[in-house]
Order: structure tokens, then sequence, then C-alpha cells
């Protein structure tokens, strides 16, 4: 999956949980808290993202995310790592 694709279910999300939100207008180098989500609403997002795209990713470095890139390329890496252990098995 491309990276944009990634974006574009991270936007979505976002906008349905948060509301008065239009995906194409999400700017993802702010943080979600910028564009007016609460934790919860952090939580949801990311727990409605992963399961859409099927990744898992360990808590622990969602902690270190900062924005909407971070949390895109964390996920793109781990669909990555995925795809790879998946096809070398």
């Amino acid at each position: 999956m491309e990276r944009e694709q990634i974006v574009s279910v991270v936007r979505k999300h976002l906008a349905d949980v948060v509301g008065d939100l239009n995906p194409s207008d999400i700017d993802t180098s702010q943080s979600m808290k910028d564009l007016g989500a609460t934790s919860l609403d952090i939580v949801e997002v990311v727990s409605l993202t992963m399961r859409e795209l099927k990744v898992k990713v360990p808590r622990s470095e969602l902690n270190k995310l900062t924005n909407m890139d971070d949390l895109v390329d964390l996920l793109h890496a781990s669909m990555q790592q995925q795809m790879k252990a998946a096809s070398t098995s």
C-alpha cells in the first residue's frame, strides 16, 4: 500500500471521529490535538486506522509520535515489514 493511501485512511477516520473537519483540508504535519482531537479521539482514530489497514503497531512506538506524518510513516513501515515477513514464510 502506498503512503498516500494510508494518509487518506488516517484523514478519513480523524474527520469521522472529530467532526467539523474536511479530510482533504487536514494537514498531516500537524498533531491530531492541534486539529481538535482529545486523547480518546486519538486512540479511536489510531485503532480504527490499524483495524482498516490490518496492521499492528506497539503502543510504545505510538507514544513517540508527534504528528500525523509520524503516524503514517510508522504505519507504512509496519505494513512493509508485515508484507516482507509474509512473503518469506
